[in-house]
């Protein structure tokens, strides 16, 4: 195997002054910080795939950059092997490049390529997104339930990271109480829907996200059409009856269901993914087959909540969103993660489906949806 050579970059800037092709093998998104001037971009594997194409003439004289001087040293073996005689990698890559004061251009970028690149950068150094990855979050549509304690940090992050719909739905108005936790809303929004106010501050940090406001008491009557398109769902919601609706629109149209909820100093999370794996995954029904008496399960009006709790609840929810769009990781499927705030404890407990759940259970047909608000008032 022959060595490859290796220039510094003030040697080989003077061979691009003499006629040598630069080539900088780095991804788009990574030449958009800046290029060595002369350079042309090529990434490392379209270089490598279509060489012939690319490189006609075996014996000119190519210098191959990255960031770090690796991935050329890389590209340049594999091409060494293919037959060019004239190759040699830049050492230190770009990052030494810029050290020693040399040259450097902008590569021409619509503003929306700009915007990708700049606003999506550090997701696009994650082998595990990357631009496949985030185009693949654009591209995605989650609907949240509720834009109160567990919304507001979900939605945040999720806008952040570019999940390219987001559907709220919420039929609540900003009241003051919220202020402590609801990290949506300030202020300026008491009395506004709690929808509109959160899908003005989500355009303000994301302006090119679609946000959709939908101010409305989600019920059995417009829950499959608001469950059309959707990937994923996040249930940011306080009250039985709707967990339970959105349990079984869920495994009816094959959605996962990231859950949560928070009393006190205690939360949990979840993900229900019953619908796309019945007799596999268990569902909201497989961990609360009836709803518990109200006066065991007080709502954050009655019990009171810590201000940050939902924010943590939210974030580990919003994290599995996700982890379920890129299909990376392992889900909190079949798993409950319990958090204690006090103690500053996490704890996780196996769910495993039931094989009589009358929602999820192999072959089971879906029976309809009921009055949740009856089941939930109990006998």
């Amino acid at each position: 195997m022959t060595a490859v050579p290796e220039l510094s970059p003030e040697h080989a800037r003077q061979r691009t002054l003499h006629g040598a092709l630069l080539i900088d093998v780095r991804e788009p998104h990574e030449r958009a910080t800046g290029m060595a001037e002369g350079a042309r971009g090529i990434a490392q594997g379209d270089l490598l795939r279509e060489a012939s194409a690319q490189l006609p003439a075996l014996d000119r004289e190519i210098l191959l950059i990255c960031q770090s001087g690796k991935r050329s040293m890389d590209a340049a073996q594999a091409l060494l092997d293919l037959g060019y005689t004239r190759i040699a990698s830049v050492h230190g890559g770009t990052t030494a490049w810029r050290a020693a004061g040399l040259p450097l251009v902008q590569p021409l970028q619509s503003d929306d390529e700009r915007d990708f690149n700049e606003r999506y950068s550090r997701h696009l150094l994650l082998p595990q997104v990357g631009v496949a990855g985030q185009q693949a979050l654009l591209g995605a549509r989650v609907l949240l339930l509720g834009a109160g304690g567990l919304g507001s940090p979900a939605a945040f992050y999720l806008a952040a990271a570019g999940v390219g719909h987001l559907c709220i739905a919420d039929d609540d108005v900003v009241e003051r109480s919220n202020l402590q936790r609801q990290i949506l809303h300030t202020d300026a929004s008491i009395g506004e829907p709690k929808v509109q106010s959160a899908r003005a501050r989500l355009l303000a940090l994301n302006p090119r996200l679609d946000v959709e406001a939908v101010q409305a008491r989600v019920t059995s009557d417009n829950i499959d059409a608001l469950l059309d398109g959707v990937d994923v769902v996040l249930d940011g919601s306080d009250n039985f009856p709707l967990r339970y609706l959105l349990n079984d629109a869920c495994i009816q149209h094959a959605i996962p269901l990231v859950y949560g909820a928070v009393e006190r100093f205690t939360g949990q999370v979840s993900v229900f993914d019953a619908g796309r794996h019945r007799g596999q995954a268990p569902c909201y029904r497989c961990l609360f087959p009836e709803p518990p008496p109200p006066e065991f399960a007080p709502n954050c009006a009655e019990a009171g909540v810590l201000g940050v709790l939902p924010g943590m609840v939210g974030l580990l929810q919003a994290t599995e969103v996700l982890k379920l769009l890129l299909g990376i990781g392992e889900p909190l499927v079949g798993r409950l993660l319990t958090f204690d705030a006090l103690g500053m404890r996490f704890r996780e407990i196996r769910l495993g489906p039931d094989p009589a759940c009358p929602l999820c259970a192999p072959g089971q047909a879906f029976p309809g949806y009921i009055d949740y608000a009856a089941f939930c008032a109990g006998p």
